[in-house]
């Protein structure tokens, strides 16, 4: 297992603030004989009694690195072997990437970060880590 993200704790209080509980930290996935983790597993369950509960797993990035660039093929990576296992194990689990609010607004938002996303379909929210609170829920 891997050592927390610098920022997994700000994650977690903000799903908390966002009404969200966190159920694994981390979450194991395991298929083949390889066990995996992604940094947190989380739910909420919804007003609705017909629609059930909410299930999500997040995986939080910092993109701290000299390179936003490589941070984010690396987080992809992750993504796609993550999201993989989860449609195998877990279907009904939507899997995030969790990033700072300084990514969103420059490399995500940059011609170069929408072309990843888009060919991805790379599922993440937004956060701030001064103020510990999700700020957008990008689907």
């Amino acid at each position: 297992m891997s050592a927390k993200n610098l920022y997994h704790d700000d994650v977690v209080c903000a799903l908390q603030a966002d009404g969200w509980t966190i159920t694994d930290n981390p979450l194991t996935l395991s298929f083949g004989g390889c066990d995996l983790f992604v940094d947190l597993g989380a739910e909420k369950a919804t007003i609705a009694a017909e629609k059930g509960d909410q299930r999500i797993a997040v995986e939080v990035q910092s993109f701290l690195n000299l390179s936003a660039v490589r941070d984010l093929e690396q987080a992809v990576g992750q993504f796609e072997i993550y999201r993989a296992i989860l449609e195998k194990t877990e279907p009904a689990r939507r899997l995030f990437l969790a990033v700072p609010r300084r990514v969103h607004e420059g490399l995500l938002s940059e011609p170069f970060g929408q072309l990843v996303i888009a060919r991805v379909q790379l599922r993440y929210l937004v956060f701030s880590e001064e103020e510990k609170k999700v700020l957008q829920w990008i689907n």
